[in-house]
């Protein structure tokens, strides 16, 4: 789930006009190429992107994720008002650290974000796309949930994620007998937590391994402790191409508030039952449904040269389209990417490249899952 950051508080105490994350000065001092993302200054890479992603497919790679955004919702009312904000239904989260992929929609049905949500000991931890923080609470803030409920964001907050086939051994040796059995147990989508250092089996990489949240002041030494482990720095080139091999949307291209879930691949993600459960967005929803939806998002794999990046025109025999997200996968040694385009086409389609039409096939998501190639690349 991630996306670009936009917190208006430094974590590290030492930047200007909050941009830099806690990381930033070990970032800077190793050579990490740095970029403004979405307000933070986010490390790109750290010498090659290439390897980067590999090491995150073959072994282990950590990725500083600090930029977003921690909510923690408490309160007599906050199952009340999560069941109203939210598509999903966190009536699922049956035990303390249970965890669900779902989105916040607008009343149109419109994608105002998508997020991870945790039961806490007196609520839930909420895990949002920073670029849309402000909005998200405001919009949470607004909906007049009757009953005593808070969102309070956590920006004292820092967050590593580490990511590959031998991630979560690798941060298991790093924890303390307290807590390492509990994370050694931890199913897909579970949570656990010692003090202030709160583990999950969640990620954005299409491979297995741990999201830890930490006190900012802490950050610095986990990362230096992974690293020296032999864990390799990410960052955001081969957090992207991960992602899209993995069939993993992204806030702003993939989905938007002018998009709902049922055309974004993310229909999976809206629980229509209980029946009377009235989120919002339900109704708009609920029509678009019954009608039928005209669009669909999917995979497109270029068959011919070339590389594929966002907004190129997107042609198929039942109508045309648009490129979402597009880039060079580093695993298949193929341009990829996501287009949204008429939900009755089929298999056939051409991307505009420069005014030259390029053949393509639309494919099923994911393209790469836990390492393994999912696609006929024939």
């Amino acid at each position: 789930m991630v996306a670009p950051a936009a917190f208006f508080c430094c974590l590290s105490g030492e930047c200007a006009l909050g941009r830099k994350t806690p990381l930033y000065q070990t970032h800077v001092d190793v050579g990490a190429r740095m970029v403004d993302f979405g307000g933070w200054d986010m490390p790109v890479h750290y010498g090659s992107q290439i390897e980067e992603h590999h090491a995150v497919r073959r072994e282990a790679g950590v990725f500083d994720v600090s930029h977003m955004g921690v909510v923690d919702v408490r309160g007599p009312a906050a199952r009340e008002a999560m069941q109203r904000l939210l598509c999903n239904d966190v009536g699922r989260l049956e035990t303390l650290g249970d965890a669900l992929y779902t989105c916040m929609l607008n009343e149109r049905g419109g994608v105002i974000d998508d997020l991870i949500v945790y039961a806490a000991e007196d609520g839930y931890r909420v895990v949002v796309n920073a670029a849309t923080r402000e909005q998200d609470l405001a919009w949470m803030r607004s909906q007049g949930v009757v009953g005593d409920v808070t969102f309070e964001e956590r920006d004292d907050l820092a967050m590593l994620a580490v990511q590959g086939p031998g991630a979560r051994s690798q941060v298991q040796a790093l924890l303390d007998e307290a807590v390492v059995a509990r994370a050694g147990e931890l199913r897909p989508f579970q949570a656990t937590r010692r003090d202030e250092l709160f583990i999950s089996r969640t990620g954005y990489t299409g491979e297995d391994g741990f999201e830890l949240v930490m006190p900012a002041g802490e950050v610095a030494d986990w990362w230096q402790r992974l690293v020296a482990a032999g864990v390799r720095p990410c960052g955001l080139g081969a957090r992207d191409t991960l992602r899209l091999e993995a069939g993993l949307n992204l806030y702003g291209t993939d989905m938007t508030t002018e998009t709902t879930p049922l055309e974004s691949a993310l229909g999976w993600t809206v629980a229509w039952e209980p029946s009377d459960r009235d989120f919002i967005g339900r109704q708009a929803l609920a029509a678009q449904r019954e009608q039928g939806v005209t669009q669909k998002l999917s995979g497109v794999l270029l068959e011919d040269r070339g590389v594929l990046r966002n907004h190129q025109g997107v042609r198929t025999p039942a109508g045309e389209g648009e490129i979402t997200s597009g880039s060079w996968s580093p695993t298949l040694e193929r341009a990829i990417g996501f287009a949204r385009v008429p939900a009755d086409a089929g298999d056939e389609c051409e991307i505009d490249m420069r005014g030259k039409w390029k053949a393509a096939r639309l494919v099923r998501l994911p393209f790469v899952r836990h390492g393994r190639i999912r696609i006929d690349l024939d």
